[in-house]
């Protein structure tokens, strides 16, 4: 029989449950900081068994955040590849400059030997799979242009993979250790297959998935520029607005709602700033783009539920922040 490692919040006082949440996070996965959005209520549930040398993770939590950061992926010792796999609810990877997201029925790869970060803006059901990355790489396999990338799960050896790491995951109590460790060995293989299809294909879909990325590559660079545009991305880019607009098709938000959204999420990041040398808010604003205080203040309360100075209010000293 596998043994099996759980952590959940159901046996610790609600004031101690962030902080707890945030070390599980920080030790199971190898060094990530975590962020609730600045929620002040949470619960959350990790349940992780081992096939051979994969770990497979059952997470289902509220909404909330991670991040690796450039100096955490160089301190980092173990060296994985790290699948999100949604039961429920939705993830974000952001890598490479690139992002990819993924709910029920795929999965979303990526590279803990790298920083990065992942959004869950809702409560979440996730099978998480670390694979040993040198047990994937192939030679001939580019893993940097395969990371951050959606895998569809509904057809292929993308979904056999799927299906098999779901179904691993759900009967590992009752196998043992030599079945355990084949099964690893099984989603190991169908992994390396599925990236390698992917290496192999040039299609419209994946054209466009490198325009997204240059896209998203220049939002990144020029999120602080108040003047940037779509109809700026596009002469820079020397591309048709239409070309920008079907690079986000099937993204669940436009080109326009990305760069809101960045500069929302980088605002919420330095509001957690709390202390004696705390930025005032409309300089944190004004620093990301917004031109409008009063815009700032509205789209900001659609986005976190509370205005700018509730938001601080409420984070205090004891918030989880994301640090860059």
């Amino acid at each position: 029989m596998t043994q099996t490692t759980v952590m959940s919040t159901d046996e610790v006082a609600p004031r101690d449950r962030a902080p707890q949440w945030r070390e599980w996070v920080y030790r199971h996965f190898g060094g990530l900081e975590s962020d609730l959005y600045g929620d002040t209520s949470f619960e959350g549930h990790m349940r992780s068994s081992r096939a051979g040398d994969v770990i497979l993770t059952k997470l289902e939590a509220g909404r909330h955040r991670v991040l690796k950061s450039p100096h955490l992926a160089r301190t980092s010792e173990a060296a994985y590849l790290k699948i999100v796999a949604p039961w429920a609810g939705s993830a974000s990877v952001e890598q490479n400059g690139r992002e990819a997201k993924a709910s029920s029925g795929g999965w979303v790869i990526y590279d803990t030997t790298g920083s990065y970060a992942i959004q869950n803006p809702e409560p979440v059901e996730h099978l998480i799979v670390m694979l040993p990355r040198e047990q994937v790489a192939t030679p001939g396999l580019r893993l940097d242009g395969l990371m951050a990338r959606h895998m569809g799960g509904a057809s292929g050896i993308s979904r056999v993979a799927l299906e098999t790491m779901r179904n691993t995951y759900q009967e590992l109590p009752h196998m043992s250790e030599a079945a355990a460790q084949g099964a690893g060995e099984l989603i190991t293989q169908l992994v390396r297959l599925t990236l390698m299809e992917l290496a192999g294909q040039e299609t419209a879909l994946t054209q466009r998935e490198a325009l997204r990325d240059r896209i998203r590559a220049y939002v990144h660079t020029h999120l602080r520029d108040p003047a940037l545009s779509v109809d700026g991305i596009a002469r820079a880019l020397n591309c048709s607005r239409r070309h920008l607009y079907n690079a986000f098709t099937g993204e669940g938000e436009s080109l326009a709602g990305h760069i809101q959204r960045l500069r929302l999420e980088a605002c919420v990041r330095d509001l957690q700033q709390a202390g004696p040398h705390a930025r005032p808010i409309t300089d944190i604003a004004l620093s990301w783009g917004f031109g409008n205080p009063s815009h700032f203040s509205r789209v900001f309360r659609d986005h976190t539920g509370k205005s700018p100075s509730e938001f601080r209010s409420s984070t205090g000293s004891d918030a989880l922040m994301l640090r860059p």
